[in-house]
């Protein structure tokens, strides 16, 4: 099969001739660090280009992507979430930021160098809704805040036989809380609901604005549509699902219905975390595929979700990337890889991936490991 037959195949609940494989995406892609060093091992020629800020995520080389098997192409873009910046610094890394939210981060840094960027002011906090009401917002419409994609997606829909995504993910309930913090916007949720939605709201124009713009370029070509709000933690969901319910959940249904009259492409959803309370509402709203699967997570059993949820959800990931990939040895990679195969593929439904970015202590050699493994053990 093509990679994109392959891809088709799988996203339609069909056993294709292998598992899909995926990397390179603003939620499933590879660290700096981790691709240079994964480049070096390999003796593969190119450099590090920047295609998320924040996570510090590289355009992985054409090379690399062939030699693991990889299904999937994506169409790059700085204008959902770097706009002002990139250009502010021409692709350097400073070591603080604001966006043109007022959103301020800061470069946090592990011993590999520095990781990402954590966020250390939201501009929100404190505001009355008033207050909030004054504000002027950035507007999805400015001139100059998307590139050319139209050709770039063509190209690979036409002249590739690769599966095609467009590297935005369309936020409400997380790129809200960015504005006005974790904390006070869960406790706005109970104690100022207005406020909360206020801003919801005001994000939601945002991300349809982005949207319209961007699938109008791409819809004919792209084959999956990425949005996601984080609605879990470790140990649970990290707010009320009664919550989610009456005030994320019918906002994220306005920008999927969106989306969708858009394009006939594949909905992907990201969550981190403990997502599983959370399934049933996201099949409602029209969700297709379900990432990154973290295994580690309370809830978030491979062989109980596929039971469960599989003949409605596409997985996509779980390759662990808390334990087993940073921490293991290329043959733990390896079974961690058949162990998410015997789980998740069996039907198909399955896209194989890490669960979430390939960090920057990930070693190279268990980087090779995991595609490797899922090329081995992938056949159906």
């Amino acid at each position: 099969m093509t990679p994109r037959e392959r891809l088709h195949a799988a996203l339609n609940h069909k056993e294709p001739d292998r598992v899909p494989i995926d990397l390179g995406g603003i939620v499933t892609g590879i660290s700096e660090v981790a691709h240079r060093r994964t480049r070096e091992y390999l003796e593969i020629p190119g450099r590090e280009i920047i295609i998320d800020l924040i996570q510090q995520l590289v355009r992985p080389e054409e090379e690399l992507l062939r030699r693991f098997g990889v299904d999937t192409r994506y169409v790059y873009l700085t204008g959902s979430r770097d706009h002002s910046v990139t250009d502010q610094f021409e692709n350097e890394n400073p070591e603080e930021y604001t966006d043109e939210w007022g959103v301020r981060r800061r470069r946090a840094y592990l011993n590999t160098g520095g990781a990402y960027y954590d966020i250390v002011h939201s501009p929100f906090a404190g505001m009355s809704l008033g207050e909030l009401k004054t504000l002027e917002l950035p507007d999805p419409y400015e001139a100059g805040r998307l590139p050319e994609l139209s050709e770039e997606a063509r190209r690979l829909h036409e002249s590739s036989e690769y599966g095609v995504i467009v590297n935005a993910i369309g936020s409400v309930f997380e790129f809200t809380w960015y504005t006005r913090g974790f904390e006070q916007f869960l406790m706005d949720l109970v104690l100022d609901p207005e406020a909360a939605c206020y801003l919801m709201d005001r994000m939601l124009d945002f991300q349809l604005g982005l949207f319209d713009q961007i699938l109008e370029q791409t819809g004919s070509y792209v084959d999956v549509v990425m949005v996601g709000d984080d609605l879990g933690g470790q140990n649970g969901p990290t707010f009320s699902p009664d919550q989610y319910r009456k005030y994320v959940k019918p906002r994220q249904k306005r920008l999927f219905d969106f989306i969708r009259s858009k394009t006939d492409a594949k909905l992907f959803y990201h969550s981190c975390g403990s997502a599983r309370a959370f399934l049933p509402d996201l099949i409602d709203i029209g969700v297709d595929i379900i990432n990154p699967v973290q295994v580690a997570a309370h809830g978030m059993d491979t062989a109980e979700l596929k039971r469960e949820f599989g003949n409605e959800l596409t997985f996509w990931g779980g390759v662990d990337t808390q334990s087993v990939l940073p921490f293991g040895n290329p043959d733990q990679v390896r079974e961690e890889v058949k162990r998410r195969i015997d789980d998740l593929a069996p039907g198909g439904g399955y896209v194989l991936n890490a669960v979430h970015n390939i960090q920057s202590d990930v070693p190279p050699e268990n980087v090779v490991a995991l595609f490797d493994a899922a090329l081995e053990y992938g056949g159906y």
